[in-house]
């Protein structure tokens, strides 16, 4: 079984891969259903990851925004036809970037602590 460390090596890695295929940039993931399957896989992989991180490490690293990050999972599966990639597209330019230096300064922290 996956520790948190591990979970959360599984969410940077799901956001290197999105970064990999978005830095295309928008018009790209617009025309192209491959990327956009791709991201949303991967957004999904990261919302699954952080619900599975447990209660007490996301207290002790409030700064990531798990409930968020989880909410964002639970709609791209459960309402996979309805999925607005305009949406989508929001979430991985104004989001994941941020969300990738807040996974990484935990790890940081977590590598410091051990």
């Amino acid at each position: 079984m996956k520790d948190d460390r591990e979970r959360l090596l599984d969410m940077l890695e799901a956001v290197e891969r999105v970064e990999r295929y978005t830095q295309r940039g928008r018009a790209a993931f617009e025309r192209d259903e491959l990327i956009q399957t791709w991201v949303v896989h991967h957004l999904q992989i990261v919302g699954e990851a952080a619900a599975k991180v447990s209660r007490q490490f996301q207290q002790t690293y409030p700064q990531v925004p798990w409930p968020q990050v989880v909410a964002m999972r639970n709609v791209l599966v459960h309402d996979y036809f309805g999925i607005d990639l305009d949406e989508v597209w929001q979430v991985v330019a104004r989001d994941l970037p941020d969300l990738k230096r807040q996974i990484e300064a935990v790890l940081a922290q977590w590598k410091e602590q051990t």
